[in-house]
């Protein structure tokens, strides 16, 4: 597998997704380890100079509040030590591998840049516990994105130190044991390094990155599973063409249509849909007719957070951060800022929430109008052959509301709160890692609610049997029922649900419409 190099091009979501679930390898730049060396001599200097320095924060001062507070040359590296220490405060269930992993890439990449003045060792040391499956045990909550995702990063450097607990191989051990199986040695903070591990916004960043990268097919799976719902409801095409939808040319409009156009129009046509072609109705209902407006727009959003997100990712968001520069005096600078505040990704999470759930929002809304005979142009009640007698999907469709309304309150934005911390010096905050845990729980809901439009668009297709639909739906539609047989009679639907999931999350549905020569 091909080596994601730290200093040679900016992150993607794709290269972060490499590292973090297919175990990619990390390595550093010879430019990024060279960089790297001219920033720690800057260090070096000031720890040279003991008691005589000028105060650096972080360096030879306490933290937060407490940086008015001198501290002897002979404690710098024990108060480096007691930051990680005293800041793994966080609380919660363990955040996901795939997330640590992350979390580990961006904060390697934050060293790359040769602005953080920690040595090298500790830049090869996320890399080397990377390879080597050494995770730190990263409990979910305790950030609230101000100078970065403190606690967060203290769970990961304390791991890095050979304390606290780790995964290594799926055990959980304590970190010095999980350290010494892998062959990977503790790290022995030097100055400064503590402080430049822990302040930055990588917990927000890798839990969103990867939500967002997941969340671009889960809208490509919302045109599927909405062409699907359409053909069911004898819907029509015509609403996606090519010229309506050039009148409006956002991108995402326009992606959505495509695609939405490729699935209902491929060549051999629709059986389906000839069926009704002159049956006088004019116009579908809004969660049909606007599928390129609203799931476009969600694209729309989520390229956008992209952008913020992929920028973030090769950013220096330390604090003091050092630049080098040889005319000067002493060679470099050392400068206190706040790129470590999480605003610019706590906002774009917080949009991609609100964007990804519209996905749930529509997607419900043609739930209904499969289920409900009064809107289902001639499928039975709830989709149950023999109604009454059978339920159906009735409660198919209390499980999305139920889902969906859950959505609305988590997507109230985050990025509106602010509690101050660190006795008032730390008085404006971002709440970035609340966005992305939001968005992630959101985002689990949107899936489950397109499984169940994909179940009951299946059903309505075999209950307009022997009609057929387009080759590429009809992929799907195989796909589906090569795991989950039609409901003709009432079953418990759970676990309907959980394969259909399932069939989301592992590709299998996007592959069915790959599979047939449509491009999704």
């Amino acid at each position: 597998m091909q080596a994601i190099v730290l200093g040679e091009t900016p992150l993607t979501l794709e290269a972060i997704a490499a590292v973090a679930r297919a175990g990619a390898p990390v390595r550093i730049s010879g430019a990024a380890r060279a960089a790297i060396t001219r920033a720690r001599e800057v260090i070096d200097r000031v720890v040279a100079a003991g008691d005589a320095a000028p105060a650096v924060y972080g360096v030879n001062t306490g933290f937060g509040a407490l940086a008015e507070v001198r501290i002897s040359a002979g404690e710098v590296v024990q108060l480096q030590k007691n930051l990680v220490r005293s800041h793994a405060a966080g609380v919660g269930e363990p955040l996901p591998r795939d997330v640590t992993r992350a979390m580990m890439l961006l904060r390697a990449a934050v060293l790359a840049t040769g602005r953080s003045g920690a040595r090298a060792v500790a830049c090869d040391r996320l890399c080397e516990l990377l390879d080597a499956g050494v995770h730190p045990l990263v409990p979910r909550r305790g950030s609230v994105g101000a100078s970065g995702d403190l606690a967060p990063l203290a769970h990961l450097a304390l791991g890095m130190m050979g304390e606290g607990l780790a995964e290594y191989q799926g055990e959980i051990l304590p970190a010095a044991e999980a350290l010494r199986r892998a062959g990977v040695p503790p790290l022995e903070l030097a100055a400064k390094e503590g402080l430049t591990l822990l302040n930055g916004t990588q917990h927000m960043t890798a839990l969103g990155g990867l939500t967002v990268l997941d969340a671009e097919d889960t809208a490509r799976i919302a045109d599927l599973a909405g062409a699907l719902s359409l053909e069911a409801l004898k819907g029509t095409v015509r609403a996606f063409d090519a010229r309506v939808v050039g009148a409006r040319p956002h991108p995402g409009q326009q992606a959505t249509a495509a695609l939405l156009r490729a699935l209902l129009a491929a060549p051999g046509g629709s059986a389906l849909a000839e069926s009704h072609k002159h049956c006088g109705k004019t116009q579908d209902p809004y969660s049909l007719r606007c599928m390129p407006q609203v799931h476009g727009a969600t694209r729309d959003v989520l390229a956008f957070v992209r952008g913020v997100l992929e920028r973030e990712a090769s950013s220096s968001t330390d604090n003091p951060l050092v630049f080098t520069d040889d005319a000067a005096p002493d060679g470099g600078d050392m400068i206190s800022g706040g790129n470590f505040h999480g605003q610019p990704v706590a906002m774009a999470l917080d949009f991609a929430a609100i964007a990804v759930a519209e996905l749930a929002n529509i997607s419900e809304r043609r739930v209904e109008q499969l289920v409900n005979p009064h809107l289902s142009s001639g499928l039975p009640p709830f989709l149950a052959p023999s109604s009454g007698l059978n339920s159906g999907f009735m409660i198919a469709q209390v499980t999305a509301a139920a889902l969906v309304s859950e959505n609305k309150v988590l997507a109230h934005p985050a990025s509106v709160d602010s509690i101050p911390s660190s006795a008032g010096r730390e008085d404006h905050v971002s709440m970035g890692a609340t966005a992305a845990l939001k968005l992630a729980q959101i985002h689990h809901h949107v899936r489950d609610v397109l499984a169940i439009e994909l179940l009951c668009a299946a059903q309505g297709l075999d209950l307009r049997r022997p009609l057929t639909t387009t080759a590429p739906l009809e992929a799907v539609h195989a796909a589906i029922r090569a795991r989950i047989p039609a409901m003709m009679t009432d079953r418990p639907l759970a676990p309907d649900i959980a394969t259909m999931r399932g069939m989301i999350d592992d590709g299998t549905i996007l592959a069915a419409a790959r599979g047939a020569g449509v491009e999704v």
